[in-house]
């Protein structure tokens, strides 16, 4: 019995980071896990910024409120939804995440939190598990499941290989060309089709 585990920023909705980095004006915003593989590293970093310019939830979510998933994400979602279990496994938070998944139908997704001070002020983090993505899907497998994975960044490497089948989907360059053995692909219909291969397997 399959679940399939993806990613939810630059798969399946814009990276929220990059998105508010433009509407901010602050281009150091723009890092994200494709660029920083230190998850922790990079939230502190972003969060120090935040502070620095006086930026706070309530700024990050308008932001969010704008963001539209990618086209035909929806519909690839859909989709895969109707085949198989589909899980989103994200390093995102639930006060970023909520608005996006009912633009997605509202999908299961498991993702962290954010730690906000009574004046709207992210303070920090709590992290769901460590490895969060890897540990979801080795506890998936315990129970009895097979999973498939996929992702585009550093983050999502562990979950992809440790996966019976696993793709890299709108990836780098360098990720890509990094792991030669992970079929990579840019479009949902080819994402599709090759989990439907392995579900008809």
């Amino acid at each position: 019995m399959y679940i399939t585990c993806l990613d939810l920023e630059g798969v399946l909705v814009p990276e929220i980071w990059i998105a508010f980095a433009k509407e901010s004006g602050i281009p150091e915003l723009k890092k994200t896990t494709r660029d920083e593989p230190d998850y922790d590293k990079l939230m502190r970093w972003r969060i120090s910024v935040l502070k620095e310019h006086g930026l706070g939830l309530k700024e990050i979510q308008d932001t969010i409120a704008k963001i539209d998933p990618m086209p035909g994400a929806k519909e690839f979602l859909d989709e895969l939804r109707s085949v198989c279990q589909v899980i989103i496994i994200s390093d995102t938070f639930t006060q970023f995440a909520t608005p996006l998944m009912k633009k997605l139908g509202w999908p299961t997704l498991f993702c962290n939190s954010l730690e906000v001070a009574d004046n709207g002020e992210i303070t920090g983090f709590k992290m769901r598990i460590e490895n969060s993505k890897f540990t979801t899907v080795k506890a998936l497998q315990s129970i009895g499941f097979d999973t498939i994975a996929s992702g585009d960044s550093f983050n999502d490497l562990g979950m992809i290989k440790a996966s019976k089948a696993g793709f890299l989907f709108k990836s780098t360059e360098q990720i890509i060309k990094d792991n030669p053995e992970l079929p990579a692909f840019e479009t949902y219909d080819e994402l599709l089709s090759a989990i439907k291969n392995v579900l008809n397997s």
